[in-house]
């Protein structure tokens, strides 16, 4: 894959923006769990909120496989920075293929900058990944639509000021799907932030629950012009979610290989330097074939993405993949560094912690693994 020299400013521009900025202070912003808020407003004047949204909404729009280079980038830094623009790019990519065009005017260009923050709610409290069986509900009342029901683990749900909302507009629907909408909310009020959940990592950025107790937006706040559309565009949507997932898997794995390496080449044991040692060489012989694979992985299904074909299989093995292997070379790296691994004074324990994430979120790899079944099956196979 090759970027444009506009492309290749940029993912620079981001990796020396985490070398810099990010990787001195994030030790200690994620134990104290402390909101990034300044990180935030940098990469907000670096144009990453905007990486999806083209002229005349935004300025810097990238293709997938330069989004996915920078999301890897910063979850490289903290995988919690590349949360806390993930829903937000789903979002805008909802609006720009589906949005009417008083829709893409009203949220675009503040989401190109980041003045407005989106995202996106799906998952209910037993809910899981059958999204399906919802019970969150928007019944229409003259020209507004009335919303009850809850949402759970909504990345970014306090400092987001729009949230693309998964329910049904018609309950009584058969089969189920035809019944489900996307509607553009905004804080209005009913909509409530209830509680933030604790996690064991992704720390920083809040996960929340949301409650929606007789919330009413107008009747213009339906993404697209017909009810009925919200499965098929959240799931398209989840396309490119799914490929920042696996972005910031594979921004976690090349942290935890590239702290292993480094500390493998310093740290001597009957002395030479412990990489010298069969048992560690192989680790990192092993991490560095499965981060390289991941990458690889990470950057077909980019470019798959790109050209218009559905990429929903590519997608979800990236995804499949690419977080296995954090989860693996996360270890891996704990193994290398010895006790050391086991220290909240080393990087490493932070990525063991994070990698995790990307196994349940954005659909559990148990889900992804029936994904792509059924569409080997429906293609034939693989391409040839």
């Amino acid at each position: 894959m090759t970027l444009n020299a506009e492309e290749t400013a940029m993912v620079e521009a981001v990796r020396d923006f985490v070398d810099r900025e990010v990787r001195p202070v994030a030790r200690e912003l994620e134990h104290a769990n402390a909101y990034p808020g300044e990180l935030i407003d940098q990469m907000k004047a670096m144009g990453v909120y905007g990486l999806a949204i083209p002229e005349p909404y935004g300025d810097v729009q990238v293709s997938t496989p330069c989004f996915a280079m920078i999301t890897e980038e910063l979850a490289r830094g903290w995988m919690s920075l590349a949360g806390a623009m993930g829903g937000h790019t789903v979002v805008a990519r909802l609006i720009l293929a589906y949005g009417t065009p008083e829709q893409k005017e009203r949220y675009l260009p503040r989401m190109a900058t980041g003045e407005l923050r989106a995202t996106m709610a799906l998952t209910e409290p037993g809910g899981g990944s059958d999204l399906q069986a919802m019970r969150t509900v928007a019944r229409r009342d003259g020209d507004e639509y009335v919303i009850n029901g809850t949402k759970t683990w909504i990345s970014n749900a306090r400092m987001s000021g729009l949230v693309a909302l998964l329910c049904k507009t018609d309950p009584e629907s058969v089969p189920r799907h035809q019944g489900i909408s996307v509607l553009l909310v905004e804080k209005v009020p009913g909509v409530t932030v209830t509680a933030d959940l604790p996690k064991l990592g992704y720390k920083g950025v809040e996960s929340c629950e949301v409650v929606f107790d007789d919330a009413r937006v107008p009747v213009g706040a339906l993404l697209g012009e017909a009810e009925g559309k919200g499965f098929g565009q959240m799931m398209r949507g989840l396309e490119i979610g799914r490929i920042q997932v696996a972005a910031r898997a594979t921004g976690v794995a090349r942290a935890a290989f590239d702290d292993a390496l480094a500390y493998s080449r310093q740290r001597e044991s009957f002395g030479k330097p412990i990489w010298r040692h069969q048992s560690v060489g192989n680790h990192l012989a092993e991490m560095g074939t499965k981060v390289t694979a991941a990458r690889r992985l990470l950057l077909y299904a980019a470019e798959r993405f790109d050209s218009g074909e559905r990429s929903d299989l590519e997608a979800g093995m990236a995804k499949l993949f690419c977080s296995e292997v954090a989860m693996e070379v996360a270890l891996s790296a704990i193994r290398v560094h010895g006790g050391y691994g086991y220290s909240t004074e080393f990087d490493v324990e932070r990525y063991f912690r994070d990698a995790p994430l990307m196994i349940v979120g954005e659909g559990t790899n148990e889900i992804q693994r029936n994904v792509i079944a059924r569409q080997l099956v429906e293609r034939g196979g693989l391409p040839a």
